[in-house]
Order: C-alpha cells, then structure tokens, then sequence
C-alpha cells in the first residue's frame, strides 16, 4: 500500500455502563450521525431485556455479551483465485473482525425482525442469541457450514 495505515482511534466508554464496547456497539446502530437515538434505542432494548428475563443473577447488560458471543463466528470463507477458478477457502477471523460482524448480523437481522420499535426488535434478539437461537445464530452456524464444507480446499491459503 502506499499510503501509511490509520491509526486505531480509541473509543469512548458508554455513559451509563462505561463500556467501550457498548459505545462500537451503538456506533454500528447509528443512523445518519445520530448517537443519542441510537444509545437511546439501545438502552430502552437492555431495559425489556431486563423485564423479560429468566436468569435472575445475570444483568441484562451480561445477557447483551452472551448474545454476542453466541454470535460471533470462528471461521469465514474468502474467495481465492487459484488457476483459472475460484475457490471458497475457509481462513479464522481476527478478535476484533469477529465482534464487528457479531454486531453487525445482531444488528441486521433485529431490524429485520416483525416489532414495534428497534428496541423491542434489537431485545427479542439478543433474548434469542443469548439462548441460541434466532437469525443471527443461524448466520454464524451457517458460516461454520460453509467452511467446514470447504475446508478440502484450506491447503490453498497462505
């Protein structure tokens, strides 16, 4: 590359838990610049998570952390031009990649659930990630499917 790589800015903890990854998490809900509607939504989706769990020992804040981490893939394909023909080649993922598309598929697949507002859209599913269910589970297991399918051609990453 030419230019020199950015540099990784440091992010800002959260005003009420003073979590770092609430605020990545807030900033890849965010729409057009708006921040406090998006910690807004956020908030009000951890205080329904709350009201409607059944592990009574654990924060909904805990609850949040278990979805992700029961989102967060392993392995990815990436595809791979080798003579002629393109290979889907299984490779593992980078920590920081890994939360990225947890986040992103928690996300994505919450507001494409059938709710009111985002924030009962974005609790039903952590409530259901944290379980091991839901759409954004089936994301990740059906990632770990393709690799596995593919994994007769890793010999060819380097």
């Amino acid at each position: 590359m030419r230019k020199t790589k950015a540099k990784k800015r440091p992010l800002l903890p959260d005003p009420k838990f003073n979590d770092q990854l609430v605020t990545r998490f807030v900033n890849n809900l965010m729409l057009d610049g708006k921040k406090s509607i998006a910690f807004r939504i956020f908030y009000d989706a951890l205080d329904i998570v709350e009201k409607k769990k059944e592990d009574q020992e654990k924060t909904s804040l805990d609850i949040w952390k278990d979805a992700l981490t029961n989102v967060m893939p392993h392995v990815e394909v990436r595809s791979r031009r080798v003579g002629g023909a393109n290979f889907q080649i299984p490779m593992p993922i980078r920590a920081d990649r890994k939360i990225s598309m947890a986040m992103k598929w928690l996300i994505k697949y919450a507001s494409a659930r059938n709710d009111k507002s985002m924030a009962q859209k974005l609790a039903a599913e952590i409530i259901a990630a944290a379980k091991e269910e839901g759409a954004a589970v089936k994301k990740k297991t059906d990632t770990h499917k393709m690799a596995e399918a593919n994994k007769a051609f890793s010999h060819f990453r380097f």
